[in-house]
């Protein structure tokens, strides 16, 4: 099976078919999600948050995010990888925003990258497609401007706010942008937009008439031990799964129940019929 390219996702919206996106930072989770065929993705900067302790995006380094994509790229085969480009890595200059997409590109080894804003950043997205570089799109909420929104909220309940992401979402659609991230933004909207555009809108918190979904890993598999987003289900609960495993492994080892002759190396000496081990027994020595 080879690996799924940006026009594969464009034909999953022409044939109606609902395209499904997942976070990931490491080689593990890429090598997870291979085995059950996700079609995209994201290597996010909420890699800020779920894996480098930060309190939000904003201090995720282009370096950060070269290094996770290319670890994907070595744990998956298949599904199509975009990766985010960091806070204040695009929206000072179009020179930075290409920079920044070549790297993500050349380094981290994504086949497209994802920038947030509408009509403030159609220009760098337009140079990026320029350049041979695939470029997604992110509105409604973006994160890396949660200083300025005053937190995580939805946008566009309000008329002007709708009237604004729908222009910005024909403005990112006419520069080039392949897809579209829509982020909390109410059912409505989504769906109307969805239906305006001719590329895929990939919800979160955005209702189910979005073309496709995206998560976060550590959300969906209960590793977010702090908080879960009201717009994220459980589909696991590996924190804890891992909380009781390494629990019993501390508790083995105060008892001197970990490691047994098993899990441990025996020195080298001619076998005897008196020192033949059940080890030794075990791996055919």
């Amino acid at each position: 099976m080879s690996r799924n390219t940006v026009r594969d996702i464009q034909r999953m919206k022409k044939s109606g078919t609902p395209i499904t996106m997942i976070t990931a930072y490491d080689y593990t989770a890429a090598r997870l999600i291979d085995e059950v065929g996700v079609p995209m993705i994201l290597v996010g900067d909420s890699i800020g948050q779920t894996t480098l302790g930060y309190e939000n995006t904003i201090p995720v380094t282009v370096d950060d995010i070269v290094s996770a994509t290319a670890a994907v790229m070595r744990g998956n085969r298949n599904s199509f990888v975009v990766a985010d480009m960091p806070f204040m890595s695009y929206q000072a200059s179009t020179e930075d925003a290409l920079r920044t997409a070549g790297r993500l590109i050349k380094e981290g080894g994504a086949q497209a990258v994802k920038l947030e804003g509408g009509v403030a950043v159609a220009e760098s997205v337009r140079a990026i497609t320029s350049a041979g570089i695939a470029g997604m799109g992110h509105l409604g909420l973006t994160p890396q401007s949660v200083n300025q929104l005053g937190g995580y909220r939805v946008q566009g309940r309000d008329a002007d706010g709708a009237q604004q992401i729908i222009q910005d979402a024909l403005a990112l659609q006419e520069a080039g942008a392949f897809s579209i991230v829509l982020e909390l933004v109410p059912t409505e909207l989504a769906a109307e937009i969805t239906e305006m555009l001719e590329i895929p809108t990939i919800g979160i918190g955005a209702g189910v008439e979005c073309d496709g979904q995206v998560q976060v890993f550590h959300d969906i598999m209960g590793l977010s031990l702090d908080f879960t987003p009201r717009h994220a289900k459980k589909y696991a609960q590996v924190g804890d799964v891992i909380i009781d495993a390494l629990g019993r492994y501390v508790d083995e080892v105060e008892k001197r129940e970990f490691p047994t002759d098993y899990e441990s190396v025996q020195s080298a000496r001619p076998q005897t019929k008196s020192n033949v081990t059940e080890l030794d027994v075990a791996s055919g020595n």
